[in-house]
């Protein structure tokens, strides 16, 4: 509610944050203005998802443009709720993805693999495929970032050991490095999401 909201607003506002770490918030689309009012400017707002086009008849979706009103300069796209809840296939995520970029906003682009296709070796496969749909759009990889979330660790309270999140973020490295450009590999931005706690960040950061 609003109250909770702001409270973490006040919070957030109280921290020093290290000038080398970019902080990003992505509140529920009702509150998104109510925390760009009270938010410490160093601080981003990202919007929880949007859709590829910004008029028309889509009842209940969120376009670029609308984020960009509300103070948003980022966007999550492809988080693994979406994918394996509302059942978003890849190439209309990347029509999400090439829409956000267009509107000038940036994009958090989630990837990650199920338990199961994990228990069979597929998670390169898997983060290869959602990688590939970006390819049919001429984007801007530079206002990408890439979130390595796997799916068997999002609320679950299970967590990709740091060799498990470090081995998949080299390979999408590699992925960008071969199929986008070696400097795009080199100089792209990718984390982790999953299960995340004050237990367990400091060795996912390391």
């Amino acid at each position: 509610d609003s109250n909770t909201v702001d409270g973490i607003v006040n919070y957030m506002n109280k921290e020093t944050l290290p000038e080398n770490v970019d902080v990003i918030v992505a509140p529920p689309f009702p509150y998104l203005k109510q925390v760009r009012g009270r938010l410490f400017p160093n601080i981003a707002m990202a919007g929880q998802n949007c859709y590829t086009v910004d008029s028309g008849a889509f009842t209940g979706e969120v376009s670029p443009a609308m984020l960009n009103d509300t103070g948003c300069t980022w966007v999550i796209l492809g988080h693994s709720e979406r994918r394996h809840v509302l059942n978003e296939p890849d190439a209309f995520i990347a029509d999400n993805v090439n829409a956000a970029l267009t509107a000038g906003l940036s994009v958090i682009y989630c990837v990650g693999e199920t338990l199961q296709e994990r228990e069979v070796n597929n998670t390169k496969e898997v983060c290869s495929r959602q990688m590939a749909a970006l390819m049919k759009h001429k984007i801007d990889w530079t206002n990408i970032v890439i979130a390595y979330e796997p799916v068997w660790a999002i609320g679950t309270g299970k967590t990709a050991t740091p060799e498990q999140a470090q081995e998949a973020h080299v390979w999408i490295r590699d992925w960008v490095k071969q199929n986008v450009c070696h400097n795009t590999g080199n100089c792209i931005s990718i984390m982790y999401g999953g299960s995340v706690t004050a237990d367990n960040c400091r060795a996912l950061a390391q």
